[in-house]
């Protein structure tokens, strides 16, 4: 007896074949690709992907590539695809781990050398807050931990340890102590954004309309560079050797990650992101930036021979810092969570 055309199309429709995830980490709702083999839709229906069990979303399918979106509640496991005529292979994939939310980072959080990690709920411009700086635990557990800072912006350990917090409204930059209490620590830093210490202790504060100064253990206070201003903030972190890498987003789609030497001269390190942000150095060198990379969102590394690779997708990403324990820990706007992407950070103390 003929089969039916049905049934015709799904003996012809093998299962579908991963055979890469682009990239192999991403946020709740980032945006991932498949490619492979069988999986774009047939007669016989379109096709499906689970995360960890969890259905996600089909944005785009074809035989070779299927974009998705990862689903809200979705944890790191497998991901798998499937058609009428089957399931095909089980991939890994990581999914970050929300540990606070209800929070307004702007920038990079900062982790302590215990493994406590510290986010701003920074606020509108010239808003005060309830909580300025809170505290969370490996674990997730969060509790606030600094009030009465206008608008915390930057944050920074010096190698003594110590908590720096910026106040884009004021110009101050603050020390805050084991109980949370802060002090003045310089004044007059414009619109504070950014903050970072190198190993001699100098730390470097980002003015967005266009200084970075440097103030030395002494607390004189020295223009360590210029670059162009930015319509958000600056973003720093100190590399091998003292280099001082800078991201200033503006509205250009073609932005630069700067280099500034010890000695003050800066050149473009390298150039082609999208709204570069938040960054951090991996003990090999290499920059990891919340940046836009050829119209995908997400954790972009960039190697120490100039070469991107988006390594987690997400939106609204805005910092990444590195936990002395293990662990990646990203900022969004409104939220701070925690992936295993096997980096380690760069330790300069």
């Amino acid at each position: 007896m003929a089969r039916s055309s049905a049934q015709s199309a799904s003996a012809a429709a093998p299962a579908p074949h991963i055979a890469e995830v682009v990239p192999a980490a991403a946020l709740p709702l980032g945006e991932v690709e498949l490619r492979g083999a069988n999986l774009g839709a047939d007669s016989s229906g379109p096709p499906a992907v689970l995360v960890n069990g969890k259905p996600a979303h089909i944005l785009m399918s074809r035989p070779s590539r299927l974009v998705f979106r990862v689903p809200e509640k979705a944890a790191t496991g497998l991901v798998v695809a499937r058609n009428p005529s089957g399931t095909g292979n089980a991939v890994p994939f990581r999914v970050a781990r929300t540990l606070s939310d209800g929070l307004h980072p702007v920038t990079s959080p900062a982790v302590s050398p215990s493994g406590m990690i510290y986010a701003t709920v920074s606020g509108p411009r010239g808003k005060q807050t309830p909580v300025s700086v809170v505290r969370i635990s490996p674990d997730g557990h969060g509790t606030p931990f600094v009030t009465g800072i206008l608008n915390a912006t930057g944050l920074a350990f010096s190698p003594d340890g110590d908590l720096y917090v910026t106040s884009r409204a004021e110009g101050n930059v603050y020390r805050i102590d084991n109980a949370g209490e802060h002090t003045v620590y310089v004044e007059g830093m414009g619109v504070a954004t950014g903050a970072a210490f190198d190993a001699e202790g100098n730390l470097f504060v980002g003015d967005r309309s266009g200084t970075i100064f440097k103030i030395n253990p002494q607390r004189q206070i020295f223009v360590h560079a210029t670059l162009e201003p930015s319509v958000a903030a600056y973003h720093m972190a100190v590399g091998p050797g003292g280099t001082l890498f800078v991201t200033a987003p503006s509205l250009s789609s073609n932005e630069a990650i700067w280099a500034v030497a010890p000695n003050g001269d800066t050149r473009v390190w390298y150039r082609g992101l999208g709204r570069p942000q938040g960054l951090a150095i991996s003990r090999e060198g290499d920059v990891y930036v919340a940046a836009c990379l050829h119209g995908r969102r997400g954790l972009v590394r960039v190697t120490s021979k100039g070469e991107p690779t988006l390594v987690l997708a997400g939106t609204n990403l805005v910092g990444v810092a590195f936990a002395p324990l293990g662990g990646t820990i990203l900022a969004t706007h409104d939220a701070v969570f925690d992936v295993d992407l096997g980096v380690e950070g760069l330790n300069l103390f």
